[in-house]
Parts: C-alpha cells; sequence; structure tokens
C-alpha cells in the first residue's frame, strides 16, 4: 500500500467516510450474525463426502424410513433394585412423555430408524395405535429398566432436543431414581447443549481475556476499546456473510465452525491491531501531525497485516482439498473471517485511531520528538544477548525443540471414544455406561446394512456370524431395497470393538455377489470420518507448506529465507505436539484425540504461527535496507519484540479459551494452539529466527539482490530520511 493511499484513508476528511462505510456494512451485514446458528448443518452424514460408503447408504435409506428420525433412550436407575411402585411410576410417564414435542408414532407399515429388540421381537408389528414410547424393559439384575422413544424435528433435530431431553427429565422424576437420558438421541442432545450454550460464554469469555492483556499491554484504561470494537465488528459482518453463503451458496457450517471463527476473528483481529498501533505510536514521536504519522505507520504496518492475513487465508482455503465436508466448509468460513478482518483493522482502526487523537494513549501518550523506549528494552537485550554466539543458540534451541518433539510418541490419534468425548459427566455416557453394567442393551445405534432386496435373506445369512455384532434383525423390505440392522455387542458406537465390527461387517456382505450392500449407522459413519481425516491430512499437510511458502518467497523476495522460517515453523509446531502429548497424559489424563485434531493444530498454527516470522522478517528486511542484515535484525527485535509477544499472548489466551468447552477436542485443540503460539513468540521467533538472521547475515536473502547490497555487509549506513525509507515488501 503506497503512502499516498495510506493518507487517503486517514485524511482529515477520508477518515470520516471509512467511518460511515464499515459501519454501515456492519450494520447490514451485522443484522444477519444472530441467525448463523439457524443454518448450521451439524448432521454427521452431511460432513462426508458423496463417495463414503455411509453416504451412499444413507441416501438408499432416505427410501425405507424418515432418516431424521432419532431415538432417545430413559434410563432408570436405583442401587438397591427398582421398587414396584417405581416400575409403576415408570409405566405411567410413558403416556406423558409420549405427549413430549416431536415424540412420532410407528404403526405396522413404518419401521423406526433405530431397530431396539423389543421391536425386533414383533412390536413392529402392533397397530397403527401402538404406543409412542415403547418399554419399560428392566435389566435382570432389577436396578436399571430404560424406556425408548423414536422423535423427529425434521432440519431443527440440533435445537430441538436439549429442550425436549430436559423436559424428558422432569416428566422422569422418580424420588431415590437416577434418571439419564441416553442412546443415539441422548447423545446429540449432549453435544447439542454444549455447542449452543456456549456461542455466548465463549464470546465473553475470550472479550474478557484480551482485555486484560490489553490493558497490561497498554497500561492505558482508554486504548482497548478500539481493538475490542473493531474485532466486534468484524466478527459481525463475518457472521452475517456466512449466514447468507450457508443460506444462498450451500456453504456447510457447523458448531465447530462457528466457535473457531469467534476466537479466531478476535485473536487474529487483535494481533493486527496491535501491531498497526505499535507502528503508529513509533511514527507519532516521529511526525506531529497525526494524520501524517497514521499514513507512515499504515504505509509500513499494512504489507506485513497483508502478508499475514493472506498466509491465513491461503492456508485455510487448502481445506478445500479436504475430502470431509465439515473440514471443507471449516477452511472458507475463517478464511472470510480473517480476510474480512484484516480489511477492517486497516481500515476502521485507522480511522478511529486519527479520529481520537493522542490522547486515546493516555496516560503515556507519544509525543513529538520523543525517544523510542523499545531501542534500550528488554528484546533489545535479548538481541545483544543472542548476537554474542548465534550459532550456539540457535543450535541449542533446536535441540531442545527437537526433544520436546519426542512427546508426541504419548499421543494417540486414533479416535475418542463416548465416555473420551467430555471432560464432564454427562448423561449420554453414563446411561450408557448404566445399562452396559448391568446387561441392558442400547440399541438406538445399530450397524445398518441397505440391499437389494432379492439378496436380502444372503446377506443377512452373510451378517450372522460377524465378529463384535449381534445376530441380524430380519430384512425389512420396501420396494427393490432392503434394510437389516445387527447391534455391535459393544454398545458404544464410537469403540473400536464397534469400528471392527463395522469392518468386518461390510467385508461379509460386499463378499455377497448382486447385492450392492452398503453399512452405514453411527459406527459407519464416525469410521468414514476417520478414514476421510487421515486422507485429509496426507493430501492438505504438504498443500499448505507449498503456499506458505510460496507467500514467504514473494514477500521477501528470497529463496532461502521462507525456507527456514517454514523449517522453523514445523519444528515449533512438532515442539508444541510434543508439549501437548506429555500435557495431554500426564496432567488432563486424555492421551486419545480426535482424529481430526491433527489436522487442525496443525493448519492454525501453521498459518498462525507464521503470522509472527512475518511481522519480524518484514521490519528486517526493512532495516536491512539501511543497516545491514545483522545490525537490521537487532533492530527489528527490539522494535518489534514486544509486540509481537503481546500478540502471541493474546492469540495463545483467546485459543486456550477454547479449553473452558467441556469437550475433550476443543480441549486439546486449544491448548495445542496456545502452547504452539506461545513456543513460537517466546523462543521460535525471538530466540531461533533471530540467531538464523545473525548467523547468515545477508545470506538469508540469497538470490535476491539485497543479498549483495548493504545486508551483506552490515556496515551501518547513515540512516535515511524519514520521507525515503523504503518500507517491508517493497
Amino acid at each position: 500500500m503506497h503512502r499516498q493511499i495510506a493518507g487517503k484513508l486517514t485524511g482529515p476528511v477520508t477518515k470520516w467516510i471509512v467511518l460511515l462505510v464499515v459501519l454501515v456494512a456492519a450494520g447490514g451485514l451485522g443484522g444477519f450474525a444472530g441467525k448463523l446458528t439457524d443454518v448450521q448443518d451439524n448432521e454427521a452424514s452431511s460432513w462426508l463426502p458423496a463417495s463414503a460408503e455411509s453416504t451412499k447408504a444413507f441416501k438408499e435409506l432416505e427410501k425405507i424410513q424418515d432418516t431424521q428420525d432419532v431415538t432417545t433412550t430413559v434410563v432408570y436407575y436405583r442401587k438397591g433394585g427398582l421398587t414396584d411402585a417405581d416400575l409403576a411410576a415408570i409405566n405411567s410417564q410413558g403416556a406423558e412423555i409420549a405427549k413430549v414435542r416431536g415424540v412420532v408414532k410407528r404403526g405396522n407399515d413404518q419401521l423406526p430408524a433405530v431397530i431396539t429388540p423389543a421391536i425386533a421381537a414383533g412390536i413392529a408389528a402392533q397397530s397403527p395405535d401402538a404406543a409412542k414410547a415403547l418399554g419399560p424393559f428392566v435389566s435382570s439384575d432389577g436396578t436399571v429398566a430404560k424406556v425408548e422413544l423414536t422423535q423427529n424435528f425434521g432440519d431443527k433435530l440440533w435445537y430441538e432436543l436439549p429442550k425436549t431431553a430436559k423436559d424428558i427429565r422432569k416428566l422422569s422424576a422418580i424420588d431415590g431414581v437416577q434418571v439419564y437420558v441416553a442412546g443415539f438421541g441422548g447423545s446429540i442432545a449432549d453435544q447439542a447443549s454444549i455447542f449452543t450454550s456456549f456461542d455466548g460464554k465463549l464470546l465473553f469469555i475470550t472479550l474478557g481475556v484480551v482485555i486484560l492483556i490489553l490493558l497490561f499491554t497498554y497500561r492505558s484504561p482508554i486504548l482497548w476499546l478500539l481493538p475490542i470494537f473493531c474485532a466486534a465488528v468484524s466478527l459481525g459482518i463475518s457472521m452475517g456473510l456466512l449466514y447468507l453463503l450457508a443460506k444462498y451458496a450451500g456453504l456447510t457450517v457447523n458448531g465447530q465452525t462457528q466457535f473457531i471463527l469467534t476466537v479466531l476473528v478476535i485473536g487474529a483481529g487483535t494481533d493486527y491491531a496491535l501491531l498497526l498501533i505499535a507502528r503508529y505510536r513509533e511514527e507519532l514521536r516521529r511526525h506531529e501531525n497525526r494524520h501524517e504519522a497514521m499514513a507512515f505507520a499504515l504505509h509500513r504496518a499494512a504489507p506485513a497485516i497483508f502478508a499475514s492475513s493472506a498466509t491465513v487465508v491461503v492456508g485455510l482455503l487448502c481445506l478445500l482439498f479436504a475430502e470431509l465436508n465439515s473440514t471443507a466448509g471449516l477452511g472458507p468460513a475463517n478464511a472470510i473471517g480473517v480476510a474480512v478482518t484484516s480489511v477492517v483493522m486497516m481500515t476502521l482502526l485507522p480511522a478511529l485511531l486519527v479520529i481520537c487523537g493522542r490522547w486515546i494513549f493516555w496516560p503515556q501518550r507519544p509525543t513529538y520528538g520523543s525517544s523510542e523506549p523499545t531501542a534500550a528494552g528488554f528484546w533489545a537485550k535479548v538481541g545483544d544477548t543472542v548476537s554474542r554466539r548465534p550459532r550456539a543458540v540457535w543450535l541449542v534451541t533446536g535441540g531442545v525443540l527437537l526433544l520436546l518433539c519426542l512427546g508426541a510418541l504419548r499421543l494417540d490419534t486414533a479416535g475418542l471414544a463416548s465416555d473420551d468425548t467430555y471432560t464432564k459427566k454427562v448423561d449420554s455416557v453414563t446411561g450408557q455406561k448404566v445399562m452396559q453394567e448391568h446387561g441392558l442393551v442400547d440399541a438406538t445405534s445399530p450397524i445398518q446394512v441397505v440391499t437389494k432386496a432379492d439378496q436380502a435373506d444372503a446377506v443377512r445369512q452373510a451378517m450372522s456370524g460377524v465378529d463384535g455384532a449381534a445376530d441380524p434383525s430380519d430384512p425389512f423390505v420396501v420396494g427393490d431395497l432392503a434394510l437389516i440392522t445387527a447391534n455391535p455387542t459393544n454398545p458404544d458406537p464410537l469403540s473400536t470393538e464397534a469400528f471392527d465390527a463395522v469392518r468386518s461387517m461390510r467385508d461379509a456382505v460386499h463378499a455377497v455377489p448382486g447385492a450392492d450392500a452398503k453399512v452405514t449407522g453411527s459406527s459407519a459413519l464416525t469410521l468414514d470420518v476417520e478414514h476421510a481425516n487421515s486422507r485429509d491430512s496426507k493430501v492438505i499437510v504438504p498443500i499448505v507448506l507449498v503456499a506458505v511458502f510460496l507467500i514467504l518467497m514473494l514477500l521477501l523476495r528470497a529463496l532461502l529465507a521462507p525456507l527456514l522460517l517454514i523449517g522453523t515453523v514445523i519444528l515449533s509446531f512438532a515442539a508444541a505436539f510434543g508439549l501437548s502429548g506429555l500435557v495431554f497424559d500426564f496432567i488432563y489424563g486424555h492421551h486419545h484425540t480426535d482424529s481430526g485434531y491433527p489436522l487442525m493444530a496443525f493448519v492454525f498454527l501453521v498459518a498462525l504461527g507464521i503470522d509472527y516470522n512475518i511481522f519480524l522478517m518484514t521490519r528486517v528486511r526493512e532495516e536491512a535496507l539501511v543497516h545491514g542484515t545483522r545490525r537490521g535484525s537487532l533492530i527489528a527485535l527490539s522494535s518489534t519484540g514486544g509486540v509481537i509477544t503481546s500478540a502471541g499472548f493474546v492469540l495463545a489466551a483467546t485459543f486456550a479459551a477454547l479449553a473452558t468447552m467441556p469437550l475433550v477436542f476443543t480441549l486439546q485443540l486449544g491448548t495445542t494452539i496456545a502452547l504452539g503460539v506461545l513456543l513460537d513468540t517466546m523462543i521460535v521467533r525471538s530466540v531461533l529466527v533471530t540467531a538464523l538472521n545473525l548467523d547468515l547475515g545477508g545470506k538469508i536473502w540469497w538470490p535476491s539482490r539485497l543479498d549483495r547490497g548493504p545486508g551483506s555487509t552490515d556496515t551501518a549506513a547513515p540512516e535515511a530520511p524519514e520521507a525515503d525509507r523504503v518500507p517491508a515488501g517493497v
């Protein structure tokens, strides 16, 4: 961005125009932000590509039954045994539970979405007036009973199930009896309840943490308001755009996308604000006119902000190559958020800063002609220490980071079982354990096989005797298709045993000639998700690295420096991954991870971690043109060290806010990104990269001309007049 353009954006008149335009856009699009949850698609089947076997089977299943049906199990438990009065109360409650919103009837011409043992024994053939709630079924020891009901809310399932789960708990209350809403419906209700209830909480937690860090960083009771306001505007515009794209352009947005968007926009936006405000404060000491100071500040900070946001955007857009629809949708959705945020921070924030004037920095106002405090600050001393033996510093630092990588051996990325999914007790998991311990089968998540009707008997015979699965049901035939189900012997649909049963079942039914049999169900869906995650990691990781390398090469106009930076970011990620393995195992007690965790952690850490290297290296390049690479590296570290460290703490804190959600996935993802960002800002960028710059000197710019200019000699040239200094990226 040329200084003339920067000056026009923040002139005495244009600053008001910029303010008006951005606020109008925020008002127009922000009105749709609250509706984003209305267009979320949280169905597991919609996450998978059309090529997945579960997806194909699910499409055919729609011809046999209403795939929006979900069966919920109400579990009753009394430690000393259920009394006759308890059972009578449970029976009487069945009629009341049947009146709960969304509970549907099933007659002799329809089959529930999930086949229960009672239905398999003949309840499906009852009259059209059959009871809506089926049960109770009592355990052999008399301590546990269950009632099963089928609910249907259409595309509102994700939002309605948590509400009806509360209603069912109230209706099922019996003194001295513990009641759990479990089964497949209970599991969805627990997940949906967490995501929907934490939307606002996560936003306020994130903002609260960022405000505290900004207060400490700026030591001003006023200045923090501007970056927070701009971040809120960015989030509102982003969510409004995503609503329109999800509603009218088919973009897949789910709860995971939305909560990551919240922390990413606030974290990245605050980072960009910190960089711009720090440069603006520098220029206010050099220019008496604040509009002129902002023109210079924006002129010099914008290339770094643009390159940083472009790197994150491109890294996220690489997720479009994902086979998993939820991952592919997360990429562009969050890329839009980052792009919008960078634009807001380079337009609205500069306008607000010049509108407010120097008083916004009170009580530490940067006066014209005052000295720059960073020249002799903490990071200047760090640079001086590193410069004494740079090669020894980067060798030791690199060795320590390599040792941390070994902690990754403690991680098991094969996926999470149901009892590993949450960090607190939830009904669906507790109820499932109670049934399992007392010999009751939770039949709400069976293995489902869709096949051609004329081969149904052969397929059923092939299903018999499959390890890990109970005896199959009789075929249910509709037209030329048949549905056959079998319950996994391990009632947890996310267990290794359930996945093994799905694999064995697929091998068995695929061998039946002419059957075109396909296996689906919650276990099969999850297994296909894990396969897609594994494939996506192998494809997307190299694409992201190549894309980031190309951006760095264009920005720095060199080959060696981008290669070194990519290497340090990979090392930083691996060290964060290893350190996370130790934390997960020895502190959290959760060494199993979601299968999508490694890819998400990699993309966000590489895309975000490279930001700080961009902030540093664009300043190194700017100073190298005047002072040489070695001297320029020390100036760059002293001038950017404080702001980059503050930015790192902000981003780490925002992602650490994910750990407040009671999900192991968000706990682990937030922890890894927070640790990775802190490693990157405190060690990799400040120590490792600076030591490499000092050791190699002008060679890092190979093969650019800068390598043969002042950057290769490191003889301090006279400082150019302020107006003639060449900005970063030029």
